[in-house]
């Protein structure tokens, strides 16, 4: 059984990698879209928008409406996309961590 030092310095470990994990995620990059692609959103796995782009097609007053909608689901998919990309993320460093059994990270 580990004594109550090593365990403090396996949480210590633990929360820098954590915070490197953490620091990583804005690092990857994920892209939404929405109407077909006319409508594209880059952004972080960390949640940072990157870039939106609509297609020039969609840019008449008619088209305004959809033009909205279609911005607003491609925001959604890239925040879906950005946390799962966080969250696969945080497992693969979780799993390379030496912790003891029944340990819970805090993500």
């Amino acid at each position: 059984m580990p004594s109550l030092e090593e365990i403090m310095q396996m949480a210590q470990n633990a929360q820098a990698e954590l915070q490197k994990a953490q620091d990583n995620l804005d690092k990857i990059e994920v892209e939404g879209q929405a109407g077909g692609g006319l409508v594209k959103v880059r952004c972080s796995a960390k949640g940072r928008i990157i870039a939106v782009a609509i297609d020039e097609t969609l840019l008449v007053p008619a088209e305004k409406t959809m033009v909205e909608d279609l911005v607003a689901a491609a925001f959604n998919d890239a925040r879906a996309k950005a946390d799962q990309a966080a969250a696969a993320e945080m497992q693969k460093m979780s799993s390379s961590l030496p912790l003891p059994p029944g340990f819970q990270m805090p993500f």
